[in-house]
């Protein structure tokens, strides 16, 4: 392997596994990373949740996709002999990037012992660090030698998908020749959350103010947000309930806008490049900041000025002027 970790001699491909068990929004953190690291003679495997693995794949970010927990990575925590099967696994790497167990000894020792060349580092910059997270993950590759990737373009939907979203769209009434805002309300935790009245008003406020069309879409734990959402909302609107990641993926590629809290979903709204406006806890926005060009990450307040501005910049995402919804509080 040469000094940068990703080019062997003589043409050979070089065989790298990305470890990363997070959640969505945390590995989506890591596609910057991921971008840099994929040059020709690379051939990138990432080890992640099985859906969020085999979501990578199919957007092309890495090659191929394996689940974390089928690599035994338990046996590198223990001083018992480590299995067999499990040194196969990890061998057949020619160098590992772990974003995982890097403050556990036994397991980078363990680890180095099989695959030699193997960075490790947290998921997260510690305190002391003012970067975003994807912008972290990028800097953790300079023990290789590698730099940021020359660009930050939004991931491509496969075609496939996309069709099937248009195809499940279109089979909730949405009407592909209008604007199409997709709300989102949940989010990890409930303090991450925009008050349910509020983004009710903003996504009425927006729809009347440019003609589009609302869908609100709801996560397998997003019941609690998304309910008294729908209650609030003036008009009824369509609600894409638990899609699979890839069909989600699709959906978000064809909204005029998005809004969303930080939330694993937000985070694909502005990796597959829609117009995304984020709204975050000020104590957070500055670290999980998106990295897409496509999206706006904004502090989540309750004042008028802070709804104003939601509004404006949504249906500046929209195409629409701002203008027309004035400098109101409430609607």
């Amino acid at each position: 392997m040469g000094d940068n970790g990703c080019a062997m001699p003589d043409g050979a491909t070089t065989a790298i596994l990305v470890i990363h068990p997070g959640a969505l929004g945390d590995v989506l953190q890591a596609v910057p990373a991921l971008a840099a690291l994929r040059r020709p003679g690379t051939r990138l495997t990432l080890a992640a949740q099985p859906r969020i693995a085999t979501l990578f794949e199919g957007l092309r970010v890495v090659d191929t996709a394996l689940s974390f927990d089928g690599l035994g990575l338990d046996a590198l925590f223990s001083s018992e002999r480590v299995p067999d099967a499990v040194r196969a696994r990890l061998a057949r790497f020619d160098g590992v990037i772990s974003w995982f167990g890097a403050r556990a000894d036994t397991y980078r020792e363990r680890l180095r012992a099989i695959v030699p060349r193997a960075l490790l580092a947290p998921p997260v910059p510690d305190g002391g660090t003012t970067a975003a997270v994807w912008q972290y993950l990028v800097t953790t590759l300079g023990e290789w030698g590698i730099g940021p990737p020359p660009s930050l373009a939004p991931l491509r939907v496969p075609p496939a998908w996309s069709a099937e979203a248009r195809a499940a769209l279109a089979s909730m009434g949405v009407h592909p020749a209008r604007a199409l805002l997709i709300v989102h309300p949940g989010a990890g935790a409930a303090w991450k959350r925009w008050a349910a009245p509020l983004m009710a008003r903003a996504a009425d406020r927006i729809a009347r103010g440019t003609g589009c069309q609302v869908l609100v879409h709801e996560g397998p734990a997003d019941r609690d947000a998304v309910r008294p959402l729908m209650e609030l909302l003036e008009a009824p609107a369509p609600m894409l309930r638990e899609p699979s990641l890839p069909l989600l993926a699709g959906a978000l590629a064809q909204a005029s806008a998005y809004l969303g809290p930080d939330s694993g979903v937000s985070h694909l709204a502005a990796a597959v490049g829609a117009p995304a406006v984020i709204l975050f806890p000020a104590a957070t926005r500055d670290r999980w900041a998106p990295w897409s060009p496509t999206a706006l990450a904004l502090p989540m307040g309750e004042q008028p000025e802070d709804f104003d501005r939601v509004c404006e910049a949504v249906t500046a995402q929209l195409g629409a002027p701002a203008s027309s919804f004035g400098r109101r509080s409430s609607s």
